[in-house]
């Protein structure tokens, strides 16, 4: 019988019989301890750590309940027979996981911790776990938490003149997600055709065209989708981004919205406005979102957190207008919640706190910073050779490279130095050699150095 080699911690937060019950595990996943042995008695294991009875008993049913250990009337506990499949703590080749040292996979490109405030963001979590853990024990509400949507309401309205109530506001993990909540709700007012821009995003139209409408392709001049070419006289749906397009950049002005909120109106259609990054412009005012000048409730709004937290929340929102939020509400039981309900609450007391606010603040001045070192960076060492377009907003810049490369191997040849570069094709069906350059999360103190070596690498 192999001496019990612990030192309890006795100040740790953590119980004894935890501390013993993780000892003995581990000593047995690790084969330390083997099938068929016994273990220690209580009474012993008691006095050689000078802790109660009850203390062992209670880590010892704990194992035995698991599954680490059997219990033979009138003579004790014993190691139980494991096989890999039956012990979730081992790995591959029966060697326990040790999660504090575990090799996670590595970042694939350079980040920047600095841009977004995790220890607020922490301090939120454990106020809701801490103080709030009742509302954790229940699922999330299919449209998301109220909470949420009051908070998100109020913020819509401040930053981008968005006139909305909670009940209006749907909330779902990405876009896409919630696209395919508002193809139901087109299907129920007989719309069965939408207008995409072109170029445009691809995964959206993708949804709809899956979902069996009809698309039609309309294209993106400098002022943004020619509303021109938009169907008459039948109930459409039009796709638009038009505070910064994808991928060209065109920002539609005043006089244009103002067209385009006329041609739903007329023709009895819908717009679906995108304002995906609208909140991080770094030159001149943002112009109002399409819904707060819109006066007949035919603007369906889109926003997103991924670019304003941090990518991995996905917590995206959509803005209906009151008829159609009434659609919604005889659906929604269809549907279960897909953003954690944790990270909802988090997020509700995080832009309560106004953490949120202090958030955008500081990533406009630090985004446009980076995005002021890029453009001299691409001008000093790019000059002739690499054309940024698309530079007064995002979190992304759009390059044209003259170069016989393809946009797949100068997307390899920058990964190979952790920057983060995507062909323009692969988000839209436009034949383009274009690529996306995400700088934002490059450390602003390696800016030019990073692009000096891309586009050197790009050269060879």
């Amino acid at each position: 019988m192999k001496p019990i080699t612990l030192d309890l911690e006795h100040s740790s937060s953590k119980s004894l019989y935890i501390q013993l019950y993780e000892y003995l595990k581990k000593e047995i996943t690790l084969g330390n301890m083997k099938a068929d042995e016994k273990l220690p008695s209580l009474r012993s294991i008691s006095k050689e750590l000078g802790i109660s009875i009850t203390t062992v008993e209670l880590a010892y049913s704990q194992l035995l309940v698991e599954g680490y250990v059997v219990s033979k009337p009138q003579s004790g506990y014993y190691v139980a027979k494991l096989s890999i499949n039956q012990s979730s703590g081992l790995g591959a080749d029966g060697a326990v996981i040790d999660f504090e040292n575990y090799p996670f996979e590595s970042a694939p490109y350079k980040y920047d911790v600095s841009c977004f405030d995790f220890v607020k963001w922490k301090k939120c979590m454990a106020r809701i776990i801490n103080e709030h853990p009742d509302l954790l024990l229940f699922e999330s509400d299919p449209q998301g938490e109220k909470i949420l949507r009051f908070e998100i309401s109020k913020y819509v309205y401040s930053s981008r003149g968005v006139i909305c109530k909670p009940d209006q506001i749907v909330i779902s993990a990405g876009t896409q997600q919630l696209t395919n909540h508002l193809a139901r709700i087109m299907r129920r007012m007989n719309i069965d055709h939408v207008a995409t821009e072109d170029p445009g995003y691809l995964p959206v139209q993708n949804i709809f065209r899956d979902h069996g409408f009809a698309i039609t392709k309309i294209p993106v001049a400098s002022d943004g989708i020619m509303i021109e070419k938009l169907p008459v006289n039948i109930p459409s749906a039009v796709y638009v981004s038009p505070s910064n397009q994808f991928p060209t950049g065109s920002v539609m002005p005043i006089g244009r919205r103002y067209q385009l909120l006329d041609w739903a109106w007329a023709n009895n259609s819908i717009i679906l406005e995108d304002d995906y990054d609208s909140e991080l412009r770094y030159f001149g005012k943002p112009v109002p979102a399409l819904q707060g000048l819109d006066k007949s409730s035919n603007v369906v709004y889109f926003g997103s957190f991924s670019s304003t937290l941090f990518p991995a929340i996905k917590i995206s929102y959509m803005v209906l207008p009151e008829k159609m939020a009434e659609i919604f509400q005889t659906i929604k039981g269809d549907y279960d919640q897909t953003c954690s309900k944790e990270e909802q609450l988090t997020l509700a007391l995080f832009m309560e706190e106004g953490y949120y606010y202090t958030n955008i603040r500081r990533l406009r001045n630090l985004y446009s910073q980076k995005l002021s070192a890029v453009l001299a960076a691409l001008n000093r060492y790019g000059q002739d050779y690499v054309t940024p377009l698309n530079t007064s907003s995002g979190i992304n810049i759009t390059l044209k490279v003259t170069t016989r490369l393809s946009p797949e191997e100068l997307c390899a040849r920058a990964k190979n130095l952790s920057l983060h570069v995507s062909p323009v094709a692969t988000l839209t069906d436009q034949d383009t050699a274009a690529l996306i350059f995400y700088y934002n999360q490059i450390p602003l103190s390696e800016i030019d150095s990073s692009i000096n070596d891309m586009i050197s690498m790009w050269k060879k």
